[in-house]
C-alpha cells in the first residue's frame, strides 16, 4: 500500500526536498541519559531497555557505523544521520560538536535527526543545530514527549514534564528550528481520549513533525516485569491501527509523519507479537485511512500529494 497517497510521509516529505530518496541512517554517539545515570534516576523509564537503540554500536565509530548502515540499503544515495540512541544531546556542546561533524563530513549525508528528551536541550546544544541548518542542511529535532499527560509520565518515571516539553520546543522554534514530537499510545491507563488530548496539545504548542510508537513490552524493562504480573497489556492491532488512523485523520496535512508505528525482534520484544513484523500495523492503518480518510481529513484539510 502506497502510503503517501493518505498520509504526508518523513520519505515523501525528504523526496520533496531533495528531488531523490534520503535514508535515514541510525547511529549511536555512546550518550547516557540523566533518567539512568543518576542525575534523575536510575533504571530509565518503566518502558525503555536501551541495549534494543544500538548501545552496542557505540563502540564503533560514527564513521564506522555510517559505513555500516548504508550497507545495508540500496534504495538511496542521499542520507541523514540520525542520532537515535539514549539522549543524544547529553553532553558538552564541544562533544556534540566532534560527533555532528564527523557525521556531516560525509558527502552524501544532507542533514541531522538528534533524538533526545525535552529537558536536555540546552541553549548551547540548539545554537549548534541551527548552525548546521544555517549551512542549508535538513536538520530536525526529534524529543521524547510520549504523553502530554504528566500523571502518566510520572507513572512511567519519565521523570520530566509537559512543561519541559513546551520550553525546549519554545526554544528551538526560536531558532527556526524543526521538531519532530514521539507519542506512545498505548500507555498504562491511557485512553482514546488521552491520545487526542495529547494530539491536539502538541499540535496546539506547534509541531513539525510526528512519530507514533505503540507500547511494546521490551526485555530487561520494568514493564516487562508489570506485564508478567499482569499490571500492564499492550493493544491489540486492531486497536491500535483504529487510535493511529483516528490521530492521524485529526493532524493538519502539512505536518510531517515520521513514523506510524515500530517494530522489534525477539528476544528483545516480549508484546505485543503484532510488532515483531515490519508491515502489519503500517497495512492495517493504510486500510482504515484509505477507507475512513486520510491525513487532515476530520479538518477538513484533507492531505493531497502534489
Amino acid at each position: 500500500m502506497d502510503l503517501t497517497r493518505h498520509l504526508h510521509t518523513f520519505g515523501y516529505y525528504l523526496k520533496q526536498r531533495f528531488g531523490q530518496t534520503v535514508h535515514k541512517l541510525s547511529l549511536a554517539g555512546d550518550f547516557t541519559c540523566p533518567n539512568r545515570d543518576g542525575t534523575l534516576g536510575r533504571g530509565g523509564c518503566t518502558f525503555c531497555n536501551v541495549r534494543s537503540f544500538g548501545r552496542d554500536a557505540a563502540a564503533l565509530s560514527i564513521s564506522q557505523q555510517l559505513a555500516r548502515e548504508k550497507a545495508k540499503t540500496d534504495r538511496a544515495r542521499l542520507y541523514l544521520a540520525y542520532f537515535q540512541a539514549y539522549t543524544s544531546t547529553y553532553a558538552e556542546v564541544e562533544t556534540l560538536r566532534a560527533l555532528y561533524d564527523e557525521a556531516m563530513a560525509a558527502a552524501d549525508v544532507a542533514g541531522l535527526c538528534v533524538g533526545t528528551r525535552p529537558d536536555c536541550v540546552p541553549d548551547a546544544a540548539l545554537d549548534l543545530l541551527a548552525a548546521y541548518r544555517d549551512a542549508g542542511n535538513e536538520v530536525w529535532l526529534e524529543l521524547g514527549l510520549q504523553t502530554a499527560h504528566d500523571r502518566t509520565q510520572a507513572l512511567i518515571r519519565r521523570g520530566h514534564t509537559l512543561a519541559d516539553y513546551r520550553d525546549a520546543v519554545r526554544r528551538a522554534h526560536a531558532r527556526g528550528l524543526k521538531v519532530c514530537a514521539h507519542l506512545i499510545v498505548g500507555l498504562p491507563g491511557e485512553g482514546k481520549d488521552d491520545a487526542r488530548a495529547t494530539l491536539d496539545t502538541v499540535l496546539d504548542i506547534g509541531v513539525e513533525g510526528l512519530k507514533l510508537h505503540p507500547l511494546m513490552i521490551v526485555r530487561g524493562s520494568r514493564m516487562a516485569a508489570q506485564y508478567r504480573r499482569g499490571e500492564v497489556s499492550p493493544m491489540a492491532l486492531e486497536d491500535y491501527a483504529d487510535l493511529a488512523a483516528c490521530l492521524i485523520r485529526h493532524t493538519p496535512p502539512e505536518v510531517v509523519y515520521h513514523r506510524i508505528s515500530a517494530t522489534a525482534q525477539a528476544p528483545t520484544l516480549i508484546a505485543p507479537d503484532w510488532c515483531g513484523p515490519r508491515w502489519a500495523a503500517l497495512q492495517a492503518i493504510g486500510e482504515r485511512l484509505a477507507r475512513e480518510g486520510g491525513q487532515g481529513s476530520a479538518l477538513g484539510r484533507s492531505w493531497r500529494p502534489e
